[in-house]
């Protein structure tokens, strides 16, 4: 009975890879990964000729009775397109079918695109969250940006190149041109590039020439007592009600962090009822 790896790989840089990583890919029985053309170079460049095979986020259905059939036979090491496996790509299914079924299942920890962006944003980095890709739709984009007005970790989003100047003017319109954030592009490749500022200063930069590369956005905390969209605020009191609190108490726990006043906060609730 095998063990199934989840293998980080480089994100741009080949040489970005642990010597834990390279005896993994080297002595697994198969190799899945999310595109083979892209893991095929790394393979060649270390001389690595284990088989490999396709599972990625089209073909995921019908390859999983095949990866559980190669772990029954022995290990199977999982690599995403760049970096960690189970991010933002269906390696989190496999695993979830993995641990149902008795396999062992190790992680091999390496590259992180969005872990490199935040450590040298300049941005917090004691709590933080990471959403992956921005919707594609713009009101679902809006949607989701008008619920980080006052996020107070802060956070990582991916976007593709075509849509991130839209996607940063839209976040300059919904949370204001003097929020701090950084977008990274080309992580770890030759022309890496940060842009550090405020959304102003970030989005303007991007506009001035052609966006290549997927970027990495991260977006700092909202300011010390920036108030919650109203959202957000039924989200909260709903939550506190739910755990039992009476509407007065929950209103007055939920105005403690929101930045809205206790009444505000009990009469929104009252529009609910």
């Amino acid at each position: 009975m095998g063990k199934l790896y989840l293998v980080a790989t480089p994100i741009g840089n080949l040489e970005d890879i642990t010597l834990r990583a390279l005896r993994v890919l080297r002595e697994a029985g198969l190799i899945a990964a999310e595109d083979t053309r892209q893991t095929r170079k790394l393979l060649a460049k270390y001389e690595i000729t284990t088989p490999t095979v396709s599972y990625h986020e089209h073909n995921k259905q019908a390859r999983q009775a095949d990866l559980m059939a190669a772990l029954e036979a022995g290990d199977v090491a999982l690599v995403s397109d760049a970096g960690t496996p189970g991010i933002s790509d269906p390696g989190y299914e496999l695993v979830g079918q993995a641990l149902a079924a008795g396999f062992e299942v190790v992680p091999v920890p390496g590259p992180s695109a969005p872990v490199a962006a935040l450590i040298a944003s300049g941005l917090p980095t004691d709590a933080f969250t990471f959403l992956g890709y921005l919707p594609r739709k713009a009101a679902d984009r809006k949607a989701l940006l008008e619920t980080l007005r006052g996020e107070h970790r802060t956070v990582i989003l991916f976007e593709v190149p075509h849509r991130v100047q839209a996607s940063l003017a839209e976040m300059e319109a919904i949370l204001g041109g003097e929020r701090r954030m950084a977008a990274a592009r080309e992580l770890t490749k030759l022309h890496e590039e940060f842009v550090r500022g405020t959304l102003a200063e970030v989005r303007h930069a991007v506009d001035s020439k052609a966006p290549r590369g997927e970027y990495t956005l991260v977006l700092g905390p909202a300011p010390a007592g920036e108030a919650w969209p109203a959202s957000e605020v039924r989200k909260q009191l709903a939550a506190a009600l739910d755990r039992g609190l009476s509407r007065t108490d929950a209103a007055r726990s939920v105005a403690e962090q929101s930045g809205w006043s206790r009444n505000e906060v009990y009469r929104l609730g009252l529009e609910e009822s």
